[in-house]
């Protein structure tokens, strides 16, 4: 029997919190999209195609300054590659599901669909349901696709979109999902999660001195992961 809450409705009941966060950094980048002459068209396509906000504000700069397509594919790539990862630690939730929904919810999966399942499973002893995910990523995909169009068309009456603090939207919705991270996962504690994300940082601090600020993320991304597993493992001996 499905448990109540991972149904398509609690999955759509669970992610409207996130969605202003969407609302915002997705109205600014219409905004930022119209100031960069692209039609709504084109907004359109990066909006539900690329469906990558960070690597839609990239794509849009570089198209302003007639990058090669080249240039503009291995950027939004390494940009996304860390989707590589969430959606591999996502997969062992979803194994006994066919590869066609195991390819659509890793299509749509977002840093704040993964987040809030990540939160989720912490509430129902490790599962997870496809429609549930589903819900989250389909809302997700709706909003902000929505959004950078209206952004889009009311891009020629917001003359400077940060003072309404949108550049801000994204940056305060990641603290929120942090936050909901550590305080309900009972298992690791606050303490060592604090210190997993002080070992990431540091990683990606040295490392930005070194390489391109998208490769130093990877790095510290995979770093920290390994150096979690690891403490987990101590933790349990």
């Amino acid at each position: 029997m499905r448990r109540p809450d991972l149904t398509f409705r609690a999955g759509i009941r669970d992610v409207l919190p996130t969605v202003f966060g969407y609302i915002g950094v997705g109205l600014a980048f219409g905004i930022v999209a119209h100031t960069s002459h692209l039609s709504l068209l084109m907004v359109a396509g990066l909006s539900f195609i690329v469906y990558a906000g960070s690597a839609q504000f990239i794509i849009t700069s570089m198209l302003l300054i007639h990058d090669p397509l080249s240039a503009i594919f291995i950027s939004t790539f390494l940009v996304n590659s860390r989707m590589i990862l969430m959606s591999t630690s996502l997969a062992q939730y979803f194994r006994h599901e066919s590869l066609i929904r195991n390819v659509l919810i890793g299509t749509l999966v977002t840093d704040e669909t993964f987040a809030l399942a990540m939160n989720k499973q912490n509430k129902t002893h490790g599962q997870l349901s496809f429609a549930w995910q589903s819900a989250a990523n389909l809302v997700a995909y709706l909003v902000w696709g929505l959004a950078t169009l209206v952004g889009a068309i009311l891009g020629g009456l917001i003359a400077n979109p940060s003072r309404f603090g949108f550049d801000f939207a994204l940056t305060a919705m990641f603290i929120g999902l942090v936050y909901l991270q550590l305080i309900s996962d009972k298992r690791l504690g606050i303490r060592l999660q604090l210190f997993v994300m002080g070992f990431l940082a540091l990683i990606y601090y040295l490392m930005i001195g070194l390489m391109s600020a998208n490769f130093a993320l990877l790095v510290a991304t995979v770093a920290g992961c390994l150096f979690g597993m690891e403490m987990k493992k101590c933790q349990s001996a």
